[in-house]
């Protein structure tokens, strides 16, 4: 019987060996034109190893990708990586009202909600994007989410994310997000959302007249949306009064820091979304801005400057590091 056993267990060695040699892809390239390893950038994610415990880069070849892009919460350490910034460009024009072609979802509707309005939904951890274009094209039609982020630890740079209402929603509680060198563009409540998210020399664009950020941060959280050394254009000289944002709900908190505000930012700064008791609530604060949308002589009286000694907790280290030291230094 021992014999046997043994014979077994040679016979059985090479699938063995064959079986701890197994790797997984690191990079997977995507082109339309047939001379990566996939066409569409989703079937390039589903081809990532599940929790993967490496970064998987997607390089993405020049094109315009028509696709409702899910990465789910098991697809981790994903890498997006445009060929150019400009003409790598990932859309789609669904929006909150719009009948779904697939029928009901999951929650009995049979039409999108801003919530499943998205271009790019990131569900995964560890998620990068880089060098690309995130569009929602439905227009003027309301809520239409371009980038829908619940990850955490997740950095976006040098990305463009161009939509209307609702262009990039930086979802959920425990998220932590780092937009670095990006281009974002909306019209109503374009950043909005639960997350602590940093931004940080990116160039944000009004449309029209309407309100930039809409935050929607908990009690639980001790920052929200912080703007580093950002810049704030309107898209012509009709755009005259925007706001610098409002709470979607009581306790939400934005920051704007060293920023360059044009003119077209309203002299109150902030708004209380038509309720009073938000404005004992929410925490809505500049510090040493400039540009003619800075003076702050008229800025609504519930919001705050910053004072030297406020300003020292506002470091990207501290708002983004959470109980695991997430470092975004390295980010390029």
């Amino acid at each position: 019987m021992r014999k046997l056993y043994l014979l077994i267990l040679i016979l059985m060695m090479p699938a063995m060996l064959q079986a701890q040699a197994v790797t997984y892809p690191n990079h997977f390239t995507v082109a339309q034109d047939g001379s990566g390893n996939y066409k569409t950038i989703q079937e390039a994610v589903n081809a990532v190893r599940d929790l993967s415990q490496q970064q998987v880069s997607i390089f993405i070849k020049k094109g315009v990708y028509h696709e409702k892009l899910v990465i789910p919460s098991w697809k981790t350490r994903i890498s997006l990586i445009g060929e150019d910034k400009e003409q790598t460009i990932i859309t789609n024009s669904d929006f909150s009202g719009k009948l779904n072609p697939k029928g009901k979802d999951a929650f009995a509707k049979d039409t999108f909600t801003t919530y499943t309005s998205y271009a790019v939904l990131v569900q995964g951890n560890d998620f990068t994007a880089e060098n690309l274009t995130i569009a929602n094209a439905a227009g003027q039609v309301g809520q239409a989410v371009a980038l829908h982020i619940e990850g955490d630890r997740c950095a976006v740079t040098n990305c463009r994310l161009l939509g209307n209402q609702d262009t990039l929603y930086a979802a959920t509680e425990g998220s932590r997000q780092f937009y670095k060198d990006c281009y974002i563009e909306g019209t109503t409540d374009f950043i909005f959302g639960e997350a602590t998210a940093v931004f940080q020399h990116c160039v944000i664009n009004s449309l029209k007249n309407s309100f930039i950020t809409a935050p929607a941060t908990t009690p639980r959280q001790q920052f929200g949306f912080v703007f580093f050394d950002c810049t704030l254009t309107a898209a012509d000289t009709s755009v005259n009064k925007v706001y610098l944002g409002r709470p979607w709900r009581p306790h939400g908190k934005a920051v704007y820091i060293n920023t360059i505000m044009g003119s077209h930012i309203l002299k109150e700064g902030w708004d209380n979304w038509r309720n009073p008791e938000n404005e004992k609530t929410a925490f809505f604060a500049e510090y040493q801005s400039k540009g003619n949308g800075a003076d702050v002589k008229g800025r609504v009286l519930w919001s705050h400057q910053l004072s030297a000694a406020d300003f020292e907790k506002y470091t990207i280290k501290n708002i983004l590091a959470g109980n695991d030291n997430w470092d975004v230094s390295s980010i390029k």
